[in-house]
């Protein structure tokens, strides 16, 4: 029960700039190949299913390099600085 008192600090592992180019980049074969971007990156996220990335353009391997966590974090770092501190 005292892990719950505790907050869990973690670290990005990859540069930010790093991730945001292989998102780019399966967004983007996402989009070419007809399907909806968001859809599949959040079910690929959620279930760590690769199988939601399309094969084309490399985009499958690429996203499987970067760690689902440091996603989650990059996305929620871009959206905390271009939604919230913004207002």
């Amino acid at each position: 029960m005292s892990e719950l008192k505790n907050t869990k600090s973690i670290e990005l592992i990859q540069e930010q700039t790093e991730v945001n180019e292989i998102l780019r980049s399966v967004y983007q074969a996402l989009q070419t190949k007809g399907y909806d971007p968001v859809s599949q990156i959040v079910g690929y996220i959620m279930s760590g299913d690769p199988t939601y990335i399309t094969s084309y353009a490399n985009a499958r391997y690429q996203i499987s390099q970067v760690e689902r966590d440091d996603i989650l974090e990059v996305l929620l770092k871009t959206y905390i600085r271009e939604v919230l501190e913004k207002k």
